[in-house]
C-alpha cells in the first residue's frame, strides 16, 4: 500500500512540470513577441511625418547622453585645477622663478594656468594691475567654459516643443479620420493618429529630461571649480 502511494506521488510530480510545459507558451517566444511590441509601440508609427518626429527625437537623445558624458569628462577638477601644476607654481614663484613660472604656466592648457599666466603677465606693473588681469581672463575663460553646455540647454528646451508639435499633428490626422468617418470611425482608424501624438510627447520628454539635468550639473560643477580655482590662483600670485 506504502509502495503504491509512494510511486502514485512520484508519478504526479514527475508529470507536473511536463503538463506545466505544454500548457505554457515557451518563454523565448513570449519574450521575442514581447520586445516586438514594444518597439511598435515607442518607433513605429502609421504615419510618415510622425516617424520622421520620432527619429529625429531618438537620434537628438543619443547625441545628448553622448555630449553630456564628454563635458563631465573635459570639465574634471584635474583636468582645470592639476593640483601638480599648482604646487610646482608656488615653489617656482617662492624661488622668484618667474620666467620659469611664466614658461610653465603658458604651455599647460588648465583653467588654472591660464588665470596664473595672464596675472604673472602683468607683475611688472604691480599687484593691483596682476589682480585685474586675474580677474578678467577668469571672466573671459568661465564664459569659454560655460558657452559649449548652452547647447544642452537649447535642447532641452527645443525638444518638447518637438514633442509638442508631434502631439498636436497627431490629433489633427485623428479628429481628420473622426471627420471622414462622419463620426463613426473603427478604433484602428484613430490608432495612428492618436500613437503618433502619445510617442512623440514621449520622445520629446526622454530628450528634455537629461539634457536639462545635465546642463544643470554642469553649469553647476564649472561655477565651483572655477570659483576654486579663482581662489587658488590669487593666493598663488
Amino acid at each position: 500500500m506504502q509502495l503504491s502511494a509512494k510511486f502514485t506521488l512520484g508519478t504526479v510530480l514527475v508529470m507536473a512540470p511536463l503538463a506545466a510545459a505544454q500548457t505554457t507558451p515557451p518563454s523565448g517566444a513570449a519574450d521575442s513577441k514581447s520586445v516586438i511590441n514594444y518597439f511598435q509601440m515607442f518607433f513605429i508609427t502609421g504615419d510618415l511625418l510622425g516617424q520622421i518626429i520620432i527619429i529625429v527625437l531618438f537620434l537628438m537623445s543619443l547625441f545628448t547622453i553622448a555630449y553630456v558624458m564628454k563635458l563631465m569628462i573635459d570639465y574634471r577638477r584635474t583636468t582645470m585645477i592639476p593640483m601638480e601644476l599648482h604646487d610646482q607654481l608656488r615653489k617656482m614663484l617662492a624661488a622668484k622663478q618667474f620666467q620659469k613660472a611664466i614658461d610653465q604656466s603658458a604651455k599647460d592648457p588648465s583653467y588654472l594656468a591660464k588665470l596664473v599666466s595672464s596675472a604673472i603677465g602683468q607683475a611688472s606693473h604691480g599687484y593691483s594691475a596682476m589682480q585685474h588681469a586675474l580677474e578678467e581672463q577668469s571672466d573671459a575663460q568661465t564664459s569659454r567654459l560655460l558657452r559649449p553646455i548652452e547647447y544642452l540647454n537649447v535642447i532641452g528646451n527645443i525638444s518638447p516643443m518637438m514633442g509638442l508639435f508631434g502631439t498636436v499633428y497627431g490629433m489633427i490626422v485623428a479628429f481628420q479620420k473622426l471627420v471622414g468617418a462622419t463620426g463613426r470611425p473603427e478604433p484602428q482608424e484613430l490608432a495612428a493618429g492618436i500613437s503618433t501624438a502619445l510617442v512623440t510627447t514621449f520622445w520629446g520628454l526622454v530628450v528634455a529630461i537629461p539634457a536639462l539635468a545635465g546642463y544643470a550639473l554642469i553649469r553647476n560643477k564649472v561655477d565651483a571649480l572655477t570659483s576654486d580655482a579663482l581662489v587658488m590662483a590669487e593666493k598663488t600670485i
